[in-house]
């Protein structure tokens, strides 16, 4: 059988409108980048499209996956489930006694106690009625109590299979410190109840608070059934696709098939069915970390990222090219304990709907129009006027999309706008401009939530935009947030699927052990970062890593006695004693005085407690190199003596072999009107180019209005670089 003549890696980020795919070609070092429709049907469907199109774009013949090395996903199948409620009938089981649990929740109020009048509690995952109790306890540290009540399980487990309740959660009281109970629980579902899918409390997160505990068990029970469906599908489709041809039949060849998780890592198909909550917010995960990579590269170590869509913006924080994760996050109405990257997700993409509040003010998502019937330029049925539409009234977007493969209807968004302004007694330029504007300070205060409300300033960072539309608004967020820089990356729509290629495998592993740090054993602590390690070590044997490549990450969670939540902090490799563990409480109090302003380290009488020990394992895969390009030193627009407008730009570049420069009217300013601005083709601008603006910069999945006042530079990586003008 003849080996593949060419190694091929391939990362598909699969979003509500498009399929976004990146394909790598090892021994060439090539990278390819392409769309396909998103086919919410059935996922599959688009997923293997992509790769055939991306093939071909390769110059591989149609139906030539034998070049398949490996494929990384990224899917929303998990994160739409549970942003639309969809959550089939769900069984929960816990210790007898706590059945309302769910109900009791915690105190805490959205948006404050301000709200607490007007606040409806929503519905609970779980209905009280589907709730069934099991004998049996544990304490804190894991001994037992009373003893597994048997009868009570099988009990609870006929009854579920009786009123047809198949997806289960089982979550008992300090099964973090010992899981005999909820093993000898699934066991018992096995003998009454085999039908059952069953998520243990013990197995999807082992640390305390058992109402975190239960919601996040619940939540990997509602998405296991359709995630490993959908997974399974393709990951037997793509087996099939990549399949060697010997004379009249084809051999199917197991492609290594990695989707991507929220911490920042892959993991295989074969593992991920078993974690299905890890998968909840694969998506913006992977856009962070591609755009990490991008500006690390590029020589900017703390970034914050902005991944604009059609129907939100995805914003995170990323240090020294580490994304910054969280423990405290939620996938719509349900909180989630995983470790996730730290993103947070505001209503403001092309297809977010302006509207007029009841006292007539004028307001901008979070409702959007989503692809179909979209915006008012779609032409496909849209009645309400979006922020697309508000770009295209401007002439900031051109009146097409990908290129021209879509056309736009200019004259629907005129007339949209008009009507609007009308309303609010505004011209139609101040409406339209209005709009955006409220769209960029939601963009701003999400932005603000990640830094500030984190202890972090958000003039020390440059911003990475990226997405359809995640940079349209970028000279505006300059000035509201008063940026340094801005960073646009090629190919700006596919960053997330580009992330897909260079994130390693890895797998998150915690324990509970609440102890003052005076009482801390160093022994004992060893002791558990090394049974933490050898479960990491096994899962990354198993995904096919050899013993020297595994490396493991130890970090801690620690607070001040009497606090209620903790703060991350990292635990020095090597053996662990009194000193490691000073250095890490020394690690706390800075990092307590950073997200605070304030520390306990110079007083006795507060005392720092230890609460979770946390290990992650990493395999590494192969990163495509970014490649460095020369400077050409070819500087326009900003060096040109009698113009800041750009136009000495347009006549550069149209002495080089290119398409024919244009310009457009655009409106910047409703004060100001429209002006004559140069519209310049992307790939038309080569390292070291200058643009002053006033100026339009297209390509094939994006666009970046440049005001009047912003210079853009494009730097040896092909980057465009957005700086205040010094004039």
């Amino acid at each position: 059988m003849a080996a593949p003549t060419r190694r091929i890696r391939i990362g598909i980020d699969t979003g509500g409108t498009f399929t976004d795919v990146v394909a790598f070609d090892e021994d060439a070092g090539l990278l390819v980048t392409t769309k396909t429709p998103s086919t919410p049907a059935n996922p599959a469907d688009g997923f293997m499209a992509g790769i055939d199109k991306v093939l071909g774009l390769l110059g591989l013949p149609e139906g030539h996956g034998d070049a398949i090395a490996a494929v990384s996903h990224g899917t929303t199948v998990a994160t739409t489930q549970l942003l639309e409620g969809k959550v089939d009938r769900l069984g929960f089981i816990t210790t007898e006694g706590y059945e309302a649990m769910l109900e009791i929740a915690r105190q805490s109020v959205p948006d404050g106690y301000g709200n607490s009048y007007f606040w409806v509690k929503p519905a609970r995952i779980v209905p009280r009625d589907r709730v069934v109790g099991v004998g049996g306890r544990l304490d804190f540290t894991g001994a037992e109590v009373r003893p597994f009540d048997e009868e009570s399980a099988r009990t609870a487990a006929r009854w579920f299979r009786k009123h047809g309740v198949h997806t289960l959660g089982v979550c008992f009281l300090h099964s973090y410190a010992n899981s005999a109970h909820e093993e000898r629980m699934r066991a018992v579902l096995a003998e009454e109840h085999p039908d059952a899918v069953v998520s243990l409390s013990s197995e999807v997160l082992r640390e305390y608070r058992e109402y975190e505990r239960a919601m996040t068990t619940l939540v990997d029970a509602a998405v296991k059934p359709r995630l490993s469906a959908y997974v399974t599908n393709i990951k037997t489709r793509l087996a099939e696709y990549a399949g060697v041809s010997t004379g009249s039949t084809t051999e199917k060849r197991s492609v290594p098939f990695y989707v991507m998780k929220s911490n920042g890592g892959v993991l295989s198909a074969d593992e991920v069915v078993h974690q299905p909550i890890t998968t909840v917010l694969s998506g913006p995960a992977a856009g962070a970390l591609g755009a990490a990579l991008i500006a690390k590269v590029a020589g900017f170590d703390r970034v914050l990222t902005s991944d604009g869509g059609g129907t939100s913006t995805d914003v995170s924080v990323v240090i020294d090219g580490e994304p910054t994760l969280t423990t405290e996050g939620s996938v719509g109405a349900f909180p989630s304990k995983i470790p996730m990257i730290d993103v947070v997700t505001v209503g403001a993409g092309g297809g977010s709907i302006a509207w007029l509040s009841p006292e007539g003010t004028l307001k901008v998502g979070p409702q959007s129009a989503g692809a179909d019937p979209g915006p008012l330029c779609y032409a496909k049925g849209g009645t309400e006027v979006t922020i697309t539409d508000a770009h295209v009234f401007l002439g900031r977007i051109p009146p097409h999309l990908l290129g021209g493969e879509i056309p736009l209807d200019v004259e629907a968004a005129q007339a949209g706008i008009r009507k609007l302004a009308e309303e609010l007694g505004l011209t139609p330029e101040a409406c339209a401009t209005g709009i955006l504007e409220i769209s960029a300070w939601n963009q701003a205060n999400a932005l603000r939530q990640v830094t500030v409300k984190r202890g972090l300033d958000v003039r020390d960072f440059t911003l990475t935009t990226f997405g359809g539309s995640g940079s349209l608004l970028l000279c505006r967020l300059v000035d509201v947030l008063g940026l340094p820089t801005v960073l646009v990356p090629p190919n700006p729509g596919n960053v997330s699927a580009f992330g897909l290629l260079t994130v390693d495998v890895k797998n998150d592993y915690v324990q509970t052990h609440v102890s003052l740090a005076d009482a801390l054993d160093p022994a004992a602590v060893a002791t558990m970062y090394a049974a933490l390690s050898d479960q990491a070590s096994d899962a990354l044997t198993k995904e096919g890593f050899a013993d020297s490549e595994h490396s493991f990450v130890r970090t801690a969670d620690l607070r001040y006695f009497g606090q209620a939540y903790e703060v991350r902090v990292p635990v020095p490799d090597g053996a662990i004693d009194q000193g490691v563990l000073d250095e890490v409480a020394g690690r706390f109090h800075a990092a307590h005085r950073g997200l605070y302003g304030y520390d306990f380290a110079g007083d006795t009488t507060q005392q720092v407690e230890w609460v979770n020990l946390r290990v992650s394992g990493i395999g590494p895969i192969q990163r495509p190199e970014i490649k460095r390009h020369a400077t050409s030193g070819f500087e326009t627009g900003a060096s040109a003596p009698s113009s800041t407008t750009g136009s000495s730009l347009v006549e550069e570049v149209a002495q080089q072999p290119s398409r024919n420069p244009v310009t457009r009217a655009v409106c910047f300013d409703a004060a100001a009107g429209y002006v004559e601005s140069p519209v310049l083709w992307r790939d038309d601008l080569v390292p070291g180019t200058v643009v002053t603006g006033p100026a339009i910069i297209e390509e094939f999945g994006s666009t970046v209005p440049l005001h009047p006042g912003f210079v853009a530079r494009i730097d040896e990586y092909l980057n465009i670089i957005v700086t205040r003008s010094e004039k």
